[in-house]
């Protein structure tokens, strides 16, 4: 084959050779994807607070970032020892994330302990752990006394199992709340600890920062948030059917009205107006507005009107996780293919760990 006299030395390269060129040139201009690693426990089922604090994030996520969304059974045991249920939780809690929108093709949609390498590094970061600091957890201590009659070794060592969520696939994002961010802060103690030891490895974690795109849903009781275990009367669920969504938000706690026109709202009645601003169209949102301001709001109107609006928003999710929670043969395609793509990553990064330690005897 003819040459093509390239580059200033005047030497001759083929084409072939010219174009493999330009294709590594191009694969070194394009952008890797930064990680994002979360992850949920199947132990309730997925509510309003989840789609919104969560799920709807996590769906745009998928499109600009490489996403590992796992399934925590392991987690789910130290609090739920008793597996009976346990398969058909992590069923529809996969059914649930693909009909909120999470594309299997997208992101990497598999189960914990479908990925041994977890257990593993799990394993290796536990010698960096102290007993001292994971009993200071305040996770760990409102555990204790939720459940005093089950504190097991692996309640104590939650965070470095979480760590180990997180290392293994190098991720440089998680989404969390309050209520994690202390884990994640430990999380990155185990990365740096490991980095001094044994050489830089993993990299350090950082919250994904949702900015306003962040919502803290309320109950419906104005008591706190949407939960999956508790207040579950106060919580709208993805799965709950129409009349049932009906009962609850016409249960939703209100008063006898403002006294004054533009009074401020009450917590509890703010909590209403901010749920009707998630599902409903801005002129109801507004008519209702003005008849408050005006202390002329009837809030039995109100609460229909929000009841329709949540039926409307919550029955095509739920019809079409039901769809899929009932096609097992699909989500078992769907966990083997997040397995295989969890478990290269995961591979690499223990391979890497074991080097690293000299864990390598042959």
């Amino acid at each position: 084959m003819p040459g093509i006299r390239c580059g200033m030395n005047g030497n001759y390269q083929t084409p072939a050779a010219i174009l493999q060129a330009s294709f590594l040139i191009f694969a070194r201009m394009e952008k890797k994807k930064e990680i994002v690693m979360s992850g949920i426990r199947p132990t309730g089922f997925l509510h309003l607070g989840n789609y919104f604090g969560a799920l709807m994030n996590y769906v745009k996520m998928q499109e600009e970032y490489e996403c590992y969304f796992m399934v925590a059974d392991w987690h789910s045991l130290t609090t739920h020892p008793d597996t009976k249920e346990l398969r058909n939780s992590v069923f529809r809690v996969l059914a649930e994330n693909i009909a909120a929108g999470i594309n299997p093709d997208k992101a990497c949609l598999y189960l914990q302990s479908n990925v041994p390498e977890i257990a593993e590094l799990y394993l290796l970061l536990n010698m960096l752990a102290y007993k001292g600091e994971l009993e200071k957890t305040s996770t760990f201590k409102e555990k204790v006394r939720l459940q005093p009659e089950n504190v097991n070794a692996g309640l104590l060592t939650y965070p470095v199992l979480q760590a180990a969520d997180i290392l293994i696939h190098k991720a440089k994002y998680v989404p969390v709340g309050k209520d994690q961010q202390q884990h994640l802060e430990m999380a990155r103690n185990f990365a740096q600890r490991f980095n001094h030891r044994y050489g830089e490895i993993f990299p350090e974690p950082e919250a994904f920062n949702f900015g306003e795109a962040l919502l803290k849903v309320p109950s419906l009781d104005g008591a706190g948030k949407m939960s999956k275990s508790e207040n579950q009367f106060a919580t709208l669920y993805l799965s709950d059917d129409d009349e049932l969504i009906r009962k609850k938000v016409m249960k939703a706690k209100t008063d006898n009205g403002p006294a004054s026109p533009d009074s401020p709202k009450p917590d509890y009645i703010e909590n209403l107006f901010l749920l009707m601003n998630l599902v409903s169209e801005p002129s109801a949102i507004n008519k209702f507005e003005d008849d408050y301001n005006r202390c002329t709001i009837r809030y039995g109107d109100m609460k229909k009107q929000l009841a329709e609006d949540m039926i409307r928003f919550i029955s095509p999710i739920r019809e079409k996780a039901e769809s899929i929670c009932n096609d097992k043969k699909y989500l078992t395609e769907v966990m083997e293919k997040g397995a295989a793509k969890a478990r290269k990553s995961a591979k690499a990064t223990i391979e890497l760990v074991r080097q690293a330690m000299s864990l390598n005897y042959f």
